[in-house]
């Protein structure tokens, strides 16, 4: 039987897993809305993927603007009428600093992107995620963000996938009843701008949990994920 073709929005597409993510599931057929904040390299990475004959658009989507989340969802609901799949996978990471000396700033910096992003994104698109029969949200957090096995350093990065990690439980508690489910995966390291080129997973292994979650019969929700395996949060 031939799987439904769904409508799967990917922040942060125009790059690394990301790109992967939009590639590999359009090449599965389903209909890719590929975002970005910087427009030139999102239509430049739209383009390329077009050219392998591959269904995919460009949304201009900076997750760190509020104003730019509830255009890009006005534009949604007009060009596609529901969503099926969000991927919260745009995410920065910027210095090392611990919990010991990190900054008011930097805090913010990565609360806006990795956190406030993903829940203001949610809430503009919940009503369009609603008209989906089986509407996922994936967000990418990080082995970083593990309560069962902290480490230290990056601070601001950890504790803002933490808090996207609390996200996804408290979502899918709130959602309960629904068709919508949420989970949380950890991609492992990849070799990314974000990961460097010694890291010892591939972008396309990298995707592959979240292409999982994002396609696979009978998914639970309220979890989070390594390798296409629960772990501990």
């Amino acid at each position: 039987m031939k799987t439904a073709v769904k409508i799967i929005l990917v922040t942060g597409g125009n790059r690394g897993i990301g790109l992967e993510l939009v590639r590999h599931l359009a090449t599965l057929g389903h209909t890719l809305i590929l975002s970005a904040r910087d427009e030139h390299k999102g239509e430049k990475a739209v383009s390329q993927l077009k050219q392998q004959g591959l269904s995919v658009e460009f949304l201009p989507l900076d997750v760190s603007n509020e104003k730019s989340i509830q255009e890009a969802a006005t534009v949604f609901k007009k060009n596609y009428g529901h969503l099926d799949v969000l991927i919260n996978n745009a995410g920065i990471l910027h210095g090392n600093a611990s919990t010991l000396t990190v900054s008011k700033d930097t805090m913010e910096e990565h609360m806006a992107t990795n956190f406030y992003g993903p829940l203001l994104l949610v809430q503009a698109m919940l009503p369009l995620l609603k008209k989906s029969a089986d509407a996922r949200i994936i967000n990418f957090t990080t082995g970083m963000a593990s309560l069962s096995n902290p480490g230290s350093g990056t601070a601001a990065y950890r504790l803002s996938k933490i808090a996207l990690n609390g996200l996804t439980a408290i979502l899918s508690a709130d959602l309960r009843g629904t068709d919508i489910k949420v989970n949380s995966l950890d991609p492992g390291w990849v070799q990314t701008g974000m990961g460097g080129s010694s890291a010892p997973k591939s972008v396309a292994e990298g995707a592959d949990t979240a292409v999982w979650l994002a396609t696979a019969d009978n998914i639970p929700t309220g979890k989070f994920f390594r390798s296409r395996k629960q772990v501990e949060w």
